[in-house]
């Protein structure tokens, strides 16, 4: 049976500079566990202001948003933050890792920050994500030290930390040639497969896209494919 992750009802966003503007126009879409999904459109069709809805970092707008069928919506900044942490991966285009930090202790941050486990296991589950992702012989490197592909890796195995319910991603292989992207979409493509994790990517790939289960295609913020 499907169950949802993520779901929204008539989602509507407004933008008010320099006068009032809707950007996403009543939003009513549904991410189910293990699902990989793709949002594309053309630039400025609204899929990133979307996204950053979804992650709750953003909260000013109209409808509703439930994560696991539990109503997002109406939540203080410190139940969002908690939520972002525990279940919620990201990838963005540029891996903001932290330069003053090793890889190990980049992909550890989110884990200490959540304050579930010891180090010691949350040192133990980054080594672990990081073999997945074949980045465990980098483990005590620097970001400098790492090529692009490299630092996309080492983003991803930090977003699964937590165990998130769900990774999102902000045009996680805009910043890779095809090598690297074709790399990257392999990797969410065994975590669907062998993890069930649900995936949900906005990007300009035509070719990334057509790989993923399910296509949600926007226009004029409106969601007009899926």
């Amino acid at each position: 049976m499907d169950t949802s992750v993520l779901r929204t009802k008539a989602l509507s966003k407004y933008f008010y500079d320099p006068v009032k503007f809707q950007v996403l126009k009543e939003i009513d879409m549904n991410i189910n566990h293990g699902e990989f999904v793709s949002i594309v459109g053309k630039s400025g069709c609204g899929k990133s202001t979307l996204l950053y809805l979804l992650s709750t970092m953003d909260t000013d707008y109209e409808g509703e948003l439930f994560i696991k069928e539990e109503l997002i919506t109406g939540k203080t900044d410190k139940e969002l933050a908690q939520i972002r942490n525990e279940k919620i991966g990201f990838v963005f285009q540029f891996h903001y890792l932290l330069s003053e930090y090793n890889v190990l202790k980049n992909v550890m941050l989110p884990g200490m920050k959540l304050n579930k486990l010891s180090e010691a296991e949350i040192e133990h589950n980054a080594m672990k994500h990081l073999e997945t992702l074949d980045m465990h012989e980098q483990a005590l490197k620097m970001p400098n030290q790492l090529s692009g592909g490299q630092k996309q890796r080492v983003a991803i195995a930090r977003a699964l930390i937590n165990n998130p319910l769900i990774i999102m991603g902000d045009e996680p292989t805009g910043n890779l040639d095809k090598k690297n992207s074709d790399l990257v979409f392999d990797i969410f493509n065994k975590l669907t497969q062998e993890q069930k994790q649900t995936l949900l990517i906005v990007t300009h790939d035509n070719d990334f896209a057509s790989r993923t289960h399910r296509i949600i295609t926007m226009q004029d913020g409106k969601i007009v494919g899926t």
